[in-house]
């Protein structure tokens, strides 16, 4: 006897809802956690939208107005001086999952309009109770706004929208949220990620209040924001089909040929004619009147055209040498540091760069194990380090050719930073980068380079070390020689004459050593 099959459709939401796991809330420790990322990180975004050096401000504490149960209930409250959202905006932005203004080609500290949503939805569905938004632009009243997500519907519910008193004298906004979570455990991971974060973005003051009573600092070093990403049009090898149909239906080009040169990047009049001449089709069709045959055969023409330009870097926004070593010193207090940045490279018709940095000496301290910081569109990666390819590259690299024995043994620390409009994650859980050819290349290659002058930095500094033991060597047995001949001869020889050249020696090669400034 059969049953009948019952299908059901769910919406975003819901889909989350059931499958947290996929989004960075598999258990309290790392629900926790994700918050704090979550948040952080769309502060920084409408802050760098705004073009201001952000203030991103955290304060968690535990909130005990309940019952208590298995697990503590934490109070979140995070504060930017972003682009701030006006009434209508906040509970599109908040209140729905998969609603994002980075659904373009653009290099982004997020993709999917998840991260931000779910954490506020994480909060509602192990509490049950409401998280308010606080937000005004510059010159506008500031809006107050309490709300929940109905999952089944994935829409926001507003319970409570009030205009607070005044008109606001710069934009900002103020996100409030309660979660059942695990702070102890999630403590360091939490603390590494907002210490990380301050290395790859120095241009940003960050405060964080533990549910303990512990303020966290991490002060800017500079004022200078990287440039801003531009939103890229695709490149005619990182097309699939779907893609290719997509634009066709949704152009308002005339003609193919138009189309072509304004939905894709570097692609001239003649590069389309020369495409469209492959394809067999007639460069003044339209391309609503495209039959599927002759879009397949579009597309065949696409991929086997092997004249393109490579795609466009300077829609990348990268960190550069000077703010990545104005972020490590500030943080770490090294002895040495130097940021390299890779020349632009290509994989899959998306473009990308590498940065990359390597810190030794001064405040580190060695762990026993490999000291990595890996990010990607400036967002740090903590989990599954050794699953990542830049550890990979760390361990096959022969350090002993650039001064150092065993790098788990030196107080050195190691930096890769991975900008593009698509960062080659190896899972859903965008932990670490997958072991891709070209940015294999594009790494090894970087951390070579900074190896090389770390190599003249230790060499100079070893020498230096050694000059300073003879000169202690020989000022013991000069100082026992010049007594005995003092006895012997009634008169002290001019021993210190010979002690200050071996002084003066030693001088210059601290003056000739250039230290961090030339290394740097």
């Amino acid at each position: 006897m059969s049953e009948d099959v019952r299908l059901e459709e769910i919406s975003a939401a819901d889909f989350f809802y059931r499958n947290k796991s996929l989004a960075g809330f598999d258990n309290p420790v790392r629900a926790t956690y994700t918050i704090v990322r979550e948040l952080v990180e769309n502060a920084l975004d409408a802050a760098e939208m705004a073009e201001n050096p952000p203030k991103i401000q955290v304060v968690m504490t535990e909130y005990k107005e309940r019952d208590m149960g298995s697990l503590p209930w934490y109070r979140i409250v995070v504060a930017d001086n972003g682009i701030g959202l006006g009434p209508d905006e906040i509970p599109r932005a908040f209140g729905r999952v998969f609603v994002s203004s980075k659904y373009r080609l653009i290099q982004s500290r997020g993709t999917f309009g998840l991260g931000g949503t779910m954490a506020l939805l994480y909060g509602q569905i192990t509490t049950n109770m409401p998280f308010k938004v606080t937000s005004a632009k510059k010159g506008e009243p500031v809006y107050e706004i309490t709300m929940m997500i109905d999952i089944q519907k994935n829409e926001p519910v507003v319970l409570e929208r009030r205009i607070l008193k005044g008109i606001s004298r710069a934009s900002f906004t103020v996100v409030e949220s309660y979660f059942e979570g695990n702070y102890p455990r999630a403590k360091r991971k939490i603390v590494d990620y907002l210490h990380q974060t301050a290395i790859v973005v120095p241009y940003a003051d960050i405060s964080f209040m533990d549910p303990e009573g512990n303020f966290y600092v991490f002060p800017r070093s500079t004022d200078r924001l990287p440039p801003r990403p531009k939103e890229a049009l695709y490149h005619p090898k990182g097309v699939d089909l779907e893609l290719l149909q997509r634009l066709l239906q949704a152009t308002k080009a005339r003609t193919l040929k138009s189309f072509l040169t304004r939905h894709f990047q570097r692609v001239g009049s003649k590069t389309a004619s020369e495409v469209l001449k492959i394809a067999g089709l007639p460069p003044d069709k339209k391309p609503s009147k495209l039959t599927k045959e002759e879009i397949e055969r579009l597309f065949r023409a696409l991929k086997s055209y092997d004249k393109f330009l490579p795609p466009d870097p300077s829609v990348l926004s990268p960190l550069g040498a000077d703010l990545f070593e104005s972020g490590i010193k500030k943080e770490l207090q090294p002895e040495f540091v130097k940021a390299v940045q890779r020349p632009p490279s290509v994989y899959e018709a998306h473009p990308f760069i590498v940065e990359t940095a390597i810190a030794y000496g001064g405040q580190i301290r060695p762990t026993g194990e490999i000291q990595l910081y890996r990010y990607a569109n400036r967002i740090p990666l903590l989990y599954d380090v050794s699953s990542d390819v830049s550890y990979q590259i760390i361990r096959r690299i022969d350090w002993s050719n650039y001064g150092i024995k065993n790098p788990e043994d030196e107080p050195i620390v190691f930096f890769v930073h991975i900008v593009s409009t698509k960062v080659p994650f190896k899972t859903v859980g965008k932990e670490f980068i997958a072991n891709v050819p070209e940015v294999a290349k594009e790494i090894e290659l970087g951390l070579r380079n900074c190896a090389r002058d770390l190599r003249i930095f230790l060499s100079r500094k070893r020498r230096k070390e050694m000059l300073r033991r003879r000169y202690e060597l020989f000022k013991m047995y000069y100082q026992i020689i010049a007594e005995t001949l003092e006895e012997l001869l009634g008169e002290r020889p001019p021993v210190e004459n010979l002690l200050n050249k071996l002084r003066v020696k030693v001088g210059d090669e601290d003056g000739g050593d250039g230290g961090q400034e030339e290394s740097s």
